[in-house]
């Protein structure tokens, strides 16, 4: 999957099934080729460059399943952090 298929998907929280934004970026370790973390805009545009939008920060163990058009992680309670 390239970089710029990810970074547009929608963000889904199962746990209250609502919408959480688009990925805007992520961290990833070198080391391990594993993705860290997802920043997650809480704006509502889709892929926007140029605003200063509201992220939030989710853990890789959170991300349940990511699929052709969304990804689906499991927050439970406030446990995502504002970026």
């Amino acid at each position: 999957m390239l970089y710029s298929e990810f970074r547009c998907k929608e963000v889904i929280n199962i746990c209250d099934c609502k919408k959480l934004g688009h990925v805007v970026d992520f961290e990833m370790d070198e080391c391990k080729g594993q993705i860290c973390k997802l920043f997650v805009s809480k704006g509502g545009k889709l892929c926007s460059f140029f605003t200063a939008e509201e992220e939030l920060t989710i853990p890789y163990c959170d991300i349940k399943q990511i699929g052709p058009d969304i990804i689906l992680v499991e927050i439970a309670g406030n446990k995502c952090k504002n970026r």
